[in-house]
């Protein structure tokens, strides 16, 4: 098994309204995923510098960011991000420019972990459900003419409040999708915004929405996670 997860940290910002980086990577250290798609990883305005630093991952944290190289001091790419194991090993990466009126984008990655080969795409989606479904469209057009094609987890903010359709129909033609349960509010979960889901070669296990104290206080998202395998 794998155990994936994605987390809209918004930008270490809490509930109490505190900034707070070395509590968003409890919550992580908490979920203990091996891969993880952050959102809203990076700060707004500005250089859109990395909120959890290099530093602090490297001294309290078993994770190493996929460098995507889009800006000089982000993490990924509008705010997305992934974080895999240090002892993985990461075999392609790329940005994925999405269909939007504000900034909105995906980010892609092909790593090894224990020795299975995953294909992980991190997104957060648009507030609007036409450019919800476009950019749903632009994703999974990307992944099918990829030349080389691996067993794929797609997890993220998708920012959708229906239960089965808008972009959530367009996804599930293609892919099935953990039970994760509600993430949003953080103090009072009522919707499932935030998603994880997986191609039909890979097996989904245990799945669920990490509740802690640290998480209801750190974001006003809950991280999400999933248990993968081959199918």
């Amino acid at each position: 098994m794998i155990r994936i997860a994605s987390y809209n940290m918004r930008k270490s910002i809490g509930t109490d309204r505190r900034r707070r980086p070395e509590r968003t990577l409890q919550v992580l250290c908490e979920v203990n995923a091996d891969v993880i798609a952050l959102q809203e990883a990076d700060r707004r305005f500005g250089t859109r510098e990395a909120v959890l630093t290099g530093h602090l991952l490297a001294e309290h944290g078993d994770w190493k960011p996929i460098p995507f190289g889009m800006r000089a001091r982000s993490m990924g790419w509008h705010g997305n991000a992934l974080l895999v194991r240090k002892d993985a090993q990461i075999l392609d990466c790329e940005a994925i420019h999405l269909p939007a009126l504000e900034p909105r984008g995906a980010v892609m990655a092909d790593v090894r972990v224990r020795g299975q080969v995953l294909r992980v795409v991190g997104m957060h989606l648009d507030l609007s459900g036409l450019w919800r479904r476009r950019q749903a469209h632009a994703i999974i057009a990307h992944l099918n003419a990829s030349a080389q094609q691996y067993p794929t987890v797609l997890m993220g903010d998708l920012n959708e409040w229906s239960a089965h359709s808008g972009c959530l129909r367009d996804f599930a033609q293609h892919f099935h999708f953990a039970d994760t349960g509600k993430s949003f509010h953080a103090r009072r979960p009522m919707a499932r915004l935030d998603r994880i889901m997986a191609s039909r070669d890979l097996a989904i296990g245990a799945a669920g929405v990490h509740e802690s104290l640290n998480a209801r206080t750190a974001s006003d998202h809950l991280p999400v996670w999933a248990e993968v395998s081959p199918a």
